[in-house]
């Protein structure tokens, strides 16, 4: 028998073990909940799986964790709703993540970030607040399994607090700004594509009624080029010692292509590598990886090297990129 926090006693059953104050949750598998460090047990909540209205956790000491799903307004469709918990018990819903009460020294865990809500997250951080983002989605649809939730919010958000930390990537500003750039980007460089390929499939008529069309999306796309270019100069600490090491000085679409190979974290050679999708052929081996980053190396090493480049000139680019952040000691965006 102890104390709760309430002041009155709590039994604890034979061959339980007793938690003192301070203790951390634990889930059914043994392993520390994120978010649940630095916890007591409020009267009536018992260690195991998520919080639920009679397993209650109440936060403690400095630095209060967030959790957040980010989701579509069921009747637009297009506009997005935070909804937020500290405690897996109390659910609250906002329209912007500045409107979150958090404060400086606060962390943030959230499944991901829209475009559109960029400046309200450049805000938190601004306020001092450490925002946390999941680095693959997939994983909250695992774990809500694995611990039988409900496909709702709020069983995503459960799902989310039971993540390991290793699994979220801190955000920066720096990191932000890049990723909304380059994703304006993405978007022109697919759109220009796509006229290509159709100007290809008409006939002589309608290839010159799209010429102009393809033609101003061209030039769009230098301007952006150039943009995210000196953009990167200022926030990569090594981007200019990149360019003069890859020979790309002047080329404007492949420095903006650097720009965006350097935006995923550089945290290992073996997990970049992976990520870059340069990993031996293996059947019975799965390594996680990312297309658009896999078509953005190919492009910057058609750049350095030229048309006709196979998978060693892609790990040859990488590595010498890999090498000038090692001797550095940075990391793009950190």
């Amino acid at each position: 028998m102890r104390l709760g926090p309430s002041g009155k006693a709590i039994t604890v059953s034979h061959g339980e073990q007793d938690p003192a104050p301070g203790v951390q949750g634990f889930n059914p598998q043994g392993e520390v909940a994120p978010g649940l460090e630095n916890t007591v047990l409020v009267e009536g909540a018992v260690g195991g799986g998520c919080p639920s209205p009679d397993k209650a956790y109440a936060p403690e000491g400095r630095g209060v964790k967030y959790f957040c799903d980010v989701h579509r307004r069921a009747k637009s469709g297009e506009e997005y709703r935070i909804t937020f918990t500290t405690d897996g018990v109390t659910f609250r819903h906002e329209d912007s993540f500045e409107d979150i009460p958090a404060k400086s020294g606060d962390k943030i865990y959230i499944d991901t970030i829209p475009l559109n809500h960029t400046d309200g997250a450049i805000g938190l951080l601004r306020r001092g607040v450490e925002l946390y983002c999941l680095r693959r989605l997939t994983l909250v649809g695992k774990k809500r399994a694995e611990l039988k939730l409900p496909k709702t919010t709020r069983g995503d958000i459960k799902a989310l607090m039971n993540i390991e930390e290793r699994w979220f990537r801190k955000l920066s500003e720096d990191f932000l700004i890049m990723r909304r750039l380059i994703a304006v980007y993405r978007s022109l460089l697919k759109t220009h594509q796509q006229l290509e390929n159709k100007r290809k499939a008409v006939s002589e008529h309608e290839r010159n009624i799209l010429k102009p069309a393809i033609k101003t999306l061209e030039n769009q796309m230098t301007e952006m080029a150039k943009k995210i270019a000196e953009e990167a100069g200022r926030r990569y600490p090594v981007y200019s010692k990149l360019v003069k090491e890859l020979g790309i000085d002047g080329n404007i679409t492949a420095m903006e292509t650097l720009a965006e190979v350097l935006l995923p974290e550089w945290r290992s050679w073996r997990r970049i590598r992976n990520f870059f999708g340069l990993w031996l052929r293996n059947k019975r081996t799965y390594y996680h990886r990312s297309k658009t980053a896999r078509k953005a190396l190919e492009r910057l090493t058609i750049a350095v090297k030229g048309y006709g480049v196979k998978g060693r000139d892609l790990k040859e680019v990488l590595k010498t990129i890999w090498l000038t952040l090692k001797t550095q000691k940075t990391s793009p965006l950190a």
